[in-house]
C-alpha cells in the first residue's frame, strides 16, 4: 500500500540510499558540476547514514526501511524492460550502443551497482559519471494520498536518478499496478507536462513539495522547481481531485536555499522549524493559494502568515538559530531547518546544530542523541510508542557537508492516515 496525506503522520514505510561507491570518486574540480558542495570522507559519511538507517529500523521495523539499490536490483527480473533501461541509460550518458551487450550480462546486483555508481569496482572500470545526490531519496518522488509525483531535476548531473526512478516504479512489484492504475504522475512524461509557450521546462524536485495538510500543498518555486510546473502539476493535482489548495511559495533562486525543505519542515500539529527571515519575516519571498474550485488566488507575505490563516492558527514557529545571526545562517545551512517527522512530534535532525537545538528545548522537546536510542534499544529499553516530544540527533559531520538533512535523505511512500 502506498498512502501520505501528511508530512507528520506515523511514518510506516520509506526509501532511503546509503552513500554509494560513486561519492567516493567526487573530486574537488567536479563537485560543482556534479551538484556536491564539497569532496567528503565515504567511509565516516557511510557510517554515520547508518547510524541513520538504524534509528529508523529500530522506530518503524527494519523491513520498512528501503534502499534504492535493492529496489533497482529486484526491478530488473524482466528482459525486455531491463534492456530497454540499458540503452536509455547508454543513449544519456552518450556511451556506444555495443556496450550493452557487456551491461546484459552482468549480474541483476551488479548492473544496479553500476547504474547508480558509474563504475564497476572490481575491474576499476568507469563507464559515467556517479550520482552523488541519490542519498536525497525526497527528490526523486513524493507520495500525495495514493499517488505518486516522479519529479524531474532542473540539472542534468540529476537526470540518470530519474531514469533509475521512473523504471523502479515502473518494474518493481511493491509498485504493482498503480501505472495502470493512472496513480503514477510522471513529470518526465513531455506529452503530459510539455515546456511553456514560452519555452520554460518542467522542473520539479521533491524537496520543494510538502503534503502540509490533508487538502494542501506546498510547492516551492525555487532554484530547482519552475514557476511553469508548478501550473502544469496544479493542474493535474486539481482534476485528479488529490487536493484542493496548492500553496505556492516564492523564494530566491539561491544556493542557500535550494528546496523550501531546506527552510522550514512541519514537525507537529503546532510546530514548524524554520529560518526566519524568509519563512515568518517573509524576506524576499511570499505565498499564492490556489484553490481547485475558484479562479481568486489568496497572497499571503509570508509562509508564516498563510500558515496561522488558512492551516493552523497557533502554530508555533521553531528558529533555527534561535533567530540570531549568524547561527540562524550557519545552521539553515546545516540543515537545521530540515526535519523527517517519524511521528507527530518526533523528528530527526543532524547534532551539529546545537543553538537550534536549544530552540527546540525552549519549546518543549527532549533531544536525544543517536547513541543514546541505540543502547537503549540493545538492551531492550526503547519503545518508540512512547516517545513524545523528541528530537533525535545523529552524528553529522561527514553527512551535512552534502547538503541536505533527514528530511532530504527520505522519500515516504506510506504514513498512517491523520
Amino acid at each position: 500500500m502506498i498512502y501520505s496525506d501528511s508530512e507528520i503522520a506515523r511514518l510506516r514505510k520509506v526509501i532511503v540510499h546509503r552513500p554509494d561507491d560513486g561519492i567516493g570518486r567526487v573530486s574537488p574540480k567536479r563537485a560543482e558540476e556534479l551538484l556536491f558542495d564539497d569532496i567528503v570522507y565515504l567511509p565516516q559519511m557511510q557510517a554515520e547514514h547508518d547510524i541513520f538507517r538504524k534509528i529508523l529500523e529500530y522506530c518503524i521495523g527494519a523491513d520498512n526501511v528501503l534502499e534504492t539499490e535493492q529496489l533497482l536490483e529486484e526491478s530488473l527480473y524482466d528482459l525486455s524492460s531491463r534492456n530497454n533501461l540499458i540503452n536509455d541509460v547508454l543513449e544519456f550518458e552518450e556511451l556506444p550502443q555495443n556496450y550493452s551487450n557487456y551491461f546484459s550480462g552482468l549480474s541483476s546486483k551488479e548492473l544496479a551497482n553500476v547504474l547508480i555508481t558509474g563504475y564497476l569496482k572490481e575491474e576499476a572500470h568507469v563507464f559515467f559519471d556517479p550520482i552523488p545526490n541519490f542519498i536525497f531519496t525526497r527528490d526523486i518522488a513524493v507520495t500525495i494520498k495514493d499517488h505518486v509525483i516522479i519529479t524531474k531535476a532542473a540539472k542534468d548531473a540529476r537526470q540518470r536518478e530519474n531514469l533509475l526512478t521512473r523504471f523502479i516504479f515502473a518494474n518493481h512489484p511493491l509498485f504493482e499496478g498503480m501505472l495502470a492504475d493512472g496513480k503514477i504522475i510522471d513529470l518526465n512524461n513531455l506529452e503530459a507536462f510539455p515546456p511553456s509557450k514560452n519555452g520554460e521546462k518542467v522542473s520539479i524536485e521533491g524537496g520543494d513539495i510538502m503534503m502540509i495538510a490533508n487538502d494542501y500543498i506546498f510547492i516551492g518555486c525555487s532554484e530547482r522547481t519552475t514557476d511553469h510546473a508548478i501550473q502544469s502539476l496544479s493542474k493535474v493535482l486539481f482534476e485528479k481531485g488529490l487536493v484542493k489548495h496548492i500553496a505556492q511559495i516564492n523564494i530566491p533562486a539561491d544556493r542557500t536555499m535550494m528546496h523550501i525543505d531546506t527552510i522550514f519542515t512541519r514537525i507537529s500539529e503546532d510546530d514548524i522549524v524554520c529560518y526566519k527571515p524568509t519563512v515568518f519575516d517573509g524576506n524576499s519571498s511570499n505565498v499564492i493559494v490556489h484553490h481547485a474550485n475558484s479562479s481568486k488566488s489568496s497572497i499571503y507575505a509570508s509562509v508564516k502568515d498563510f500558515v496561522h490563516a488558512e492551516i493552523n492558527p497557533e502554530m508555533n514557529f521553531i528558529f533555527s538559530g534561535k533567530g540570531k545571526s549568524p547561527y540562524q545562517e550557519r545552521e539553515q545551512w546545516t540543515d537545521g531547518c530540515n526535519l523527517v517527522a517519524l511521528k507527530p512530534g518526533v523528528g530527526i535532525t543532524y547534532d551539529r546544530n546545537h543553538v537550534t537545538a536549544d530552540a527546540f528545548c525552549d519549546a518543549g522537546y527532549t533531544i536525544l542523541p543517536a547513541e543514546d536510542l541505540l543502547k537503549q534499544a540493545k538492551l531492550g529499553n526503547f519503545d518508540f510508542d512512547k516517545l513524545e516530544n523528541t528530537i533525535i540527533s545523529i552524528p553529522s559531520g561527514e553527512l551535512s557537508r552534502a547538503r541536505g538533512g533527514s528530511h532530504c535523505m527520505t522519500c515516504p511512500i506510506l504514513r498512517e492516515r491523520l
